[in-house]
């Protein structure tokens, strides 16, 4: 019973590490450009990205930002308001892939992030990158337990994702003037993106938490990473301000 629940354990920590990948690296540094990562550091995040996820960087940054192109719009790939809270929470990545595997879409959206040979020789093949990250689970626990890590790594990752888009568009507060809102319970899931409401009032920032009593994890890891020269700013957070 301790080793599975020491299995269950590494799990949620791995999906943690995918969050936090998710939201400084997908989000912040590369969809935004709110933040520019060292060369050493966008590698290694390259590496972990296609190893714990196996997301093409390019897809998503082109998902994401059609997004905030048409917010809650019939062309938004994965709004509640346009298709329902069920589909956007339990069908996201459906709904990712459905513009990810567009080439027009994703030439338009990432024009900026076009493939290079690295990704043609390993990090457009996502099962390679998804096998490396269980034969590792594999080598740490045992198969067994590594499948049990695998599971809830990919459950929790893959409805938190959900939640962001589906909660985070329907319920919550909204201080500021958009259908986005702000949930701190998920942001403490999800490495600071259930402060949604905040992301789409000041998208370029590299902090999500605004108000005194928000708490943005992923905007920890950005400090460190400018701490240590790792990153530096491009854009600096918005000043506090109260809640309304």
């Amino acid at each position: 019973m301790l080793r599975l629940l020491g299995a269950v354990v590494v799990g949620l920590l791995v999906s943690q590490v995918a969050f936090l990948l998710t939201t400084v690296y997908l989000h912040r540094a590369l969809s935004h450009r709110a933040l520019i990562l060292v060369p050493a550091a966008a590698a290694v995040c390259r590496v972990l990205t296609w190893v714990l996820t196996g997301i093409r960087p390019r897809q998503w940054v082109a998902v994401h930002r059609k997004h905030h192109a048409h917010t809650d719009r019939e062309q938004d790939p994965h709004s509640p308001l346009v298709l329902g809270y069920a589909p956007v929470q339990f069908n996201n990545a459906g709904l990712y892939r459905k513009v990810a595997k567009d080439p027009a879409a994703v030439a338009r959206y990432a024009r900026d992030l076009p493939a290079d040979r690295w990704d043609t020789v390993l990090f457009d093949h996502a099962l390679v990158g998804l096998a490396l990250g269980v034969g590792l689970l594999v080598l740490l626990l045992g198969w067994e337990l590594a499948l049990v890590a695998a599971a809830v790594h990919t459950a929790c990752y893959l409805l938190g994702g959900g939640a962001i888009n589906g909660i985070g568009h329907l319920w919550g507060k909204r201080p500021f003037d958009n259908r986005a809102t702000n949930n701190q319970w998920l942001a403490w899931i999800v490495a600071g993106e259930g402060l949604h409401n905040n992301h789409h009032a000041f998208s370029t920032s590299s902090r999500m938490s605004v108000a005194k009593g928000e708490v943005d994890p992923g905007w920890w890891l950005v400090r460190v990473l400018v701490a240590l020269r790792l990153a530096t700013l491009r854009r600096h957070s918005v000043e506090p301000v109260a809640t309304g």
